[in-house]
């Protein structure tokens, strides 16, 4: 069945994969019980665990119900519906490792904004209250921590019998294969990519969304909208905004291009996504922090900046990759290196490596301001309780881990290349530290 996926060290892998399968799901509905029946308190939650044990958390899990089985039928099927139907310019993906090239369709702009002008409209016509989505969030959570695990079986079970392309294959062993997936490039259809609609159509679609529901949420609580919650709202939209606009490049990344999809990368964007990385925005809905105009105007600046930081330095990459190096970088022409490398049908195919610009400060140099961008949406919270601050935590290991993945990726691919390029750009992350 085509190229066998690459296995990470098996104790690492095991340990991950358990992990991750027993501790995510329940995580998630502790995340949303303290955020909004608990004031925010781990402490409050922990107290009340210890004196109602196992039980006492089955009792407080929320049971999927119909409404919101509805609200995320209603989300898929109009996101779904989006992708297939919207025009957009044809965009053809990286190549793969058996040399398959993948096409997409960009018209997630189209998307994202007929997403938030629909929800909004709906809202301000008094069609729909989004404060619904809020008053069933743990029901919601609930159901598609469920519904997203039959969704990996079924794409388990499809890497098995109808894969899309000869970019799939089995270990051998059930728990790695659902785990990391079957498949590179699952589809239904000839113009359904799965892994577009998870990562991109539900999961960061559902950030934005849920943003504004957290934000009128407020409004409605309250009569008014918190300085506080006006920055991390239009902050993680700016974010997502930025997302969208750059989406045809998020499909060369390793999300896209080299992790597979399982349980790893879908069910994390269809839970973990619309769960943690909202969550303190989750917060402040009962939280209504008053920060003040400097502050909140000086939050609201850096985290702009960071996330234009970041943005640059994605598209200054892929103007590189564009131009195939005839580009300038700050004014420049760039400084690269000329790798080659072999396919595993033995193709040799050569690739440039940028070494100047923000690719000449470190070699995920835009990890940084991600991670940064990320801490000025979540401080307007404060420091009163931390778990708000967990999804910068999360953000952070993650990036670290990825840094190091797709460095043994290229180092593997590039060989003596690779190591010509790091010693020319020795940093991994942090420009002079790490």
């Amino acid at each position: 069945m085509g190229e066998s996926k690459t296995v990470h060290s098996p104790i690492v892998t095991y340990v991950s994969m358990i992990s991750l399968l027993t501790l995510c799901p329940p995580f998630v509905i502790l995340l949303w019980y303290t955020m909004t029946h608990a004031d925010g308190s781990v402490l409050q939650t922990w107290d009340y665990l210890k004196q109602n044990g196992f039980q006492g958390f089955i009792n407080k899990w929320p049971k999927p119900t119909a409404t919101a089985w509805k609200i995320i039928g209603v989300y898929a099927a109009f996101e779904a519906a989006l992708l297939l139907l919207l025009p957009g310019k044809r965009v053809e993906g990286p190549i793969s490792p058996v040399g398959n090239r993948p096409v997409y369709k960009d018209n997630g702009v189209a998307a994202y904004l007929v997403t938030l002008t629909t929800y909004l409209g709906l809202w301000w016509f008094g069609i729909f209250n989004p404060s619904v989505v809020y008053d069933h969030l743990g029901e919601i959570f609930s159901a598609l921590i469920f519904g997203s695990f039959i969704f990996c079986i079924f794409l388990y079970i499809k890497g098995h019998l109808a894969p899309s392309s000869t970019d799939s294959g089995s270990c051998g062993n059930f728990i790695i294969d659902f785990y990391w997936g079957m498949e590179l490039y699952p589809r239904i259809g000839k113009n359904f990519d799965i892994k577009v609609f998870t990562n991109c159509r539900f999961g960061m679609m559902s950030w934005a969304v849920l943003a504004l529901t957290y934000c009128i949420k407020q409004f409605e609580q309250n009569g008014k909208i918190a300085d506080s919650m006006v920055v991390n709202t239009t902050l993680m939209v700016v974010y997502v905004t930025k997302f969208f606009w750059w989406e045809a490049g998020y499909w060369n990344t390793m999300d896209i291009a080299h992790d597979r999809a399982g349980f790893y990368i879908c069910w994390g964007c269809l839970v973990w996504v619309p769960s943690i990385y909202t969550s303190p925005g989750m917060y402040l809905v009962n939280h209504p922090v008053i920060l003040g105009t400097k502050l909140a105007l000086f939050i609201l600046v850096a985290g702009i900046l960071c996330i234009y930081v970041n943005y640059d330095c994605d598209r200054q990459r892929q103007e590189f990759r564009r131009t195939n190096g005839k580009c300038l970088v700050w004014g420049k022409a760039p400084s690269k290196i000329e790798a080659s490398y072999t396919t595993s049908s033995g193709e040799t195919k050569k690739s440039l490596l940028l070494t100047s610009g923000w690719w000449g400060l470190s070699r995920h140099f835009h990890y940084v301001p991600e991670i940064l961008a990320a801490f000025f949406w979540t401080v307007p919270g404060l420091f009163n309780h931390f778990l708000p601050y967990f999804y910068v935590i999360f953000l952070t290991i993650l990036l670290f881990d990825r840094a190091k993945r797709d460095d043994d990726r290229c180092r593997s691919k590039y060989g003596k290349y690779w190591k010509l390029y790091c010693n020319k750009v020795p940093y991994r992350i942090i420009p002079g530290i790490y």
